[in-house]
């Protein structure tokens, strides 16, 4: 039961928004860090490339597979609408609260890290950390309470000026002497000390392969605003497919860059390896270099969540399982109640002070909504094959088998890793229920009321 809102979100963006929106995503500050986990963990320059390549890989295959569903139902909300569609309403329920407290949570999180960031150009930014993300979120929030045009205006701008500094930090790396001729050999207690091909040297890997995953996450992100897409059957698929290929080329250079200034060991040890490679290319100034471009990716990736979360508040209050204030949408077309809820939540978690612990437990749940779409595009496959499809998901069923039963093995991995935050997670979904049956009958109020 989806109703249609008063009036309805703008379909006035196009397939170069939704390139800068998986970009914006994708591209966060993992990349200038992941890198010397992934190298840790390897300790080999061909297996670190072929992990990367790897991850590049899965994450195309995850983009070809949701790009199936998101032409052929071109509405907002994320991963809740092909959940709803494919298993029913409760399940979408379920799903949907998830990808809305993820959303929320990265928010909150980013915004505490924009603030780091800002503390190492103006130390006095850090005197009151939680006030200043909560200025830093004030702000993002009311550039998107103007409208859609402003808001996509910024995520453009902001998306684009990170790119380019990580461009000419990757130019940079390739323009100063190589030190590949050197520190070559195969670090010991890696993955590339172990046996080739045996068990141990696979489980060796995992830690690098999840890493690697976990900087690859975010393809999916014009899913959230396919309702405002003026022709989401050719510009979705367009979008995601074309967003991950300009990441995974845009990852693999930054490791070849990465690898060609800084000696294995040091790769391996560093924190923060970006840094290692700027005061190389910058003598002076790189380590402030490296802030800014970390302070843009973050700020671009609160951005684009502060435009995702919204949305899937609105989906949910559309289908009547929310208050129907949430499918308020301005003039501009933001909106604006799902917006401010989804701006004040991240706040409380911020003076909470508790987003590690809801981190912790995201990153077992976000994994559900992974396994409902991918097992989603085969569900549909059999059940609604009639179903207008602009886009077929290539390789099909291999391609999407491949990342559902991945998926799958992540989730495992992860509650094997933190039982805790698997035990909550459970109970979370269990709350779903009760949660979900008492919406339905405040619905089923309302329609009563609307008839008497």
């Amino acid at each position: 039961m989806t109703k249609t809102p008063v009036r309805p979100l703008q379909r006035i963006l196009g397939i170069g928004f939704g390139l800068v929106m998986v970009f914006g995503t994708m591209v966060g500050v993992g990349i200038l860090r992941l890198p010397g986990t992934v190298a840790a963990a390897l300790g080999d320059r061909t297996l670190i490339m072929v992990a990367w390549v790897l991850g590049g890989l899965y994450a195309l295959m995850g983009a070809v597979s949701i790009s199936e569903l998101a032409a052929m139902i071109p509405e907002a909300g994320g991963f809740r609408v092909y959940a709803r569609r494919a298993f029913g309403e409760g399940i979408g329920f379920a799903v949907g609260w998830i990808d809305w407290l993820a959303c929320v949570t990265t928010v909150s999180y980013v915004a505490v890290t924009a603030v780091a960031f800002l503390g190492n150009l103006w130390h006095p930014v850090t005197l009151y950390p939680r006030s200043s993300a909560t200025l830093i979120i004030a702000v993002f929030t009311a550039i998107h309470w103007f409208g859609l045009r402003i808001g996509s205006a910024i995520t453009t701008v902001v998306s684009v000026a990170g790119g380019v500094t990580l461009m000419i930090l990757i130019a940079g790396c390739f323009v100063v002497r190589s030190v590949s001729g050197s520190a070559v050999a195969s670090l010991a207690t890696s993955a590339a000390s172990l046996p080739l091909g045996s068990i141990a040297m696979v489980f060796a890997m995992v830690p690098a392969l999840r890493a690697v995953l976990t900087a690859y996450d975010g393809w999916y992100a014009p899913i959230y605003m396919a309702e405002e897409n003026a022709d989401p059957g050719r510009s979705l698929p367009r979008a995601i497919i074309g967003g991950t290929l300009l990441v995974v080329a845009l990852y693999l250079l930054v490791n070849v860059g990465l690898l060609r200034v800084l000696p294995l060991h040091v790769l391996a040890a560093s924190d923060l390896p970006a840094a290692e490679a700027a005061k190389i290319i910058l003598p002076r100034g790189g380590s402030e270099f490296v802030t800014v471009i970390s302070i843009l990716v973050v700020l671009s990736l609160l951005n684009t969540n502060l435009l995702m979360g919204p949305r899937v508040l609105f989906s949910i209050g559309r289908d009547g399982l929310f208050t129907e204030k949430a499918t308020l949408v301005s003039k501009g077309g933001t909106p604006r109640v799902a917006l401010a809820l989804t701006s004040v939540f991240a706040v409380i978690i911020i003076l909470s002070g508790s987003f590690e612990q809801i981190i912790a437990l995201f990153a077992v749940l976000f994994l559900l909504y992974y396994v409902s779409a991918f097992l989603a595009v085969f569900v549909l496959r059999h059940r609604a094959p009639t179903l207008q499809r602009p886009y077929k998901a290539l390789g099909y069923p291999l391609s999407t088998a491949i990342v559902f039963l991945g998926s799958i093995a992540f989730l495992v991995a992860a509650i094997a890793e933190d039982p805790r935050s698997g035990m909550i997670a459970a109970i979370f979904l269990a709350c779903c229920v009760p949660a979900y049956a008492w919406m339905t009958r405040i619905r089923r109020l309302r329609a009563v009321r609307q008839l008497a």
